[in-house]
């Protein structure tokens, strides 16, 4: 092996994977006109990677977006953004925290209810996939889209992603070269990349992730009900709701509709263990 670094390891077994198996239960990435699905983002983490830059919120971030991720809200061009979620070490961070919001095709946000908002967690992999459109120029900023991201019982970092090739880039006082998106058009869409590298310590991985037969369901989850409890797939819980699962009791941090392979001891950022 000398010669190959671990990087190059991983990223040779990422793309090993096929994209349905390496996203698990999100949805599956953007496809051509004809149907057929694009080539994951390789695993693009390396050790002196900078940690992702942040940036100012803005004046148009509301709590408690619905868990979800697609943003499909209104009409304009489509675009899939897919990318990872990095610690310091190039570990991936599953369930983390992806809390997103961007303004409508008219460069207009919705502050009345929930129009291209949204949160998710990222896949046991570290992975996200978030299907939107390309948000319209708001007065004075490039176009953008804004993010909260946090892994599990970490600060959040709140930042914003920028699109290549904008005229406006150059005149926007925000505007940090470093949280460019990767993009590229698809015939009348478009799909956007970018990887999340949070000052989270933890041990580099040595090899890669485990891989799964090409014939392991996408959508492959722990069973929510196997170690008993209260906890329910599809169900509406509040701020303050409290579960079991395992024998153990929960306590509901972010008001959200539950989903199968989000059971509590997944998904520390909606649950935390009383």
């Amino acid at each position: 092996m000398a010669g190959i670094s671990r990087k190059k390891l991983l990223q040779a077994a990422i793309i090993a994977i096929p994209a349905p198996i390496l996203l698990g239960g999100l949805p599956a990435i953007a496809r051509t006109p004809s149907g057929q699905p694009l080539t994951p983002t390789p695993f693009s983490c390396d050790e002196d990677d900078d940690l992702t830059p942040p940036q100012m919120e803005g004046p148009y971030f509301k709590p408690n977006s619905p868990l979800r991720t697609s943003m499909l809200d209104g009409p304009g061009t489509r675009l899939t953004l897919t990318g990872y979620v990095f610690g310091i070490n190039c570990q991936p961070i599953p369930g983390a925290l992806l809390d997103f919001w961007q303004a409508d095709n008219n460069g207009a946000y919705d502050n009345v209810g929930n129009k291209f908002r949204g949160h998710q967690l990222t896949n046991t992999q570290g992975a996200f996939s978030l299907t939107t459109i390309v948000p319209g120029l708001y007065p004075g900023r490039t176009r953008h889209i804004h993010v909260k991201v946090q892994a599990p019982g970490r600060p959040i970092l709140t930042t914003q992603l920028y699109f290549p090739n904008e005229p406006r880039n150059s005149t926007d006082t925000l505007y940090d070269p470093a949280l460019l998106m990767t993009v590229q058009q698809v015939g009348s869409a478009k799909q956007a990349t970018f990887d999340f590298v949070l000052n989270v310590p933890g041990t580099p991985p040595t090899s890669p992730p485990p891989s799964a037969s090409p014939s392991a369901s996408a959508s492959a989850s722990p069973s929510p009900t196997a170690p008993g409890g209260t906890w329910q797939a599809y169900v509406a819980y509040a701020v303050g709701a409290r579960v079991t699962y395992g024998g153990a009791t929960y306590t509901c941090q972010i008001a959200h509709t539950s989903l199968p392979g989000w059971e509590p001891p997944n998904t520390p950022a909606l649950w935390k263990r009383a």
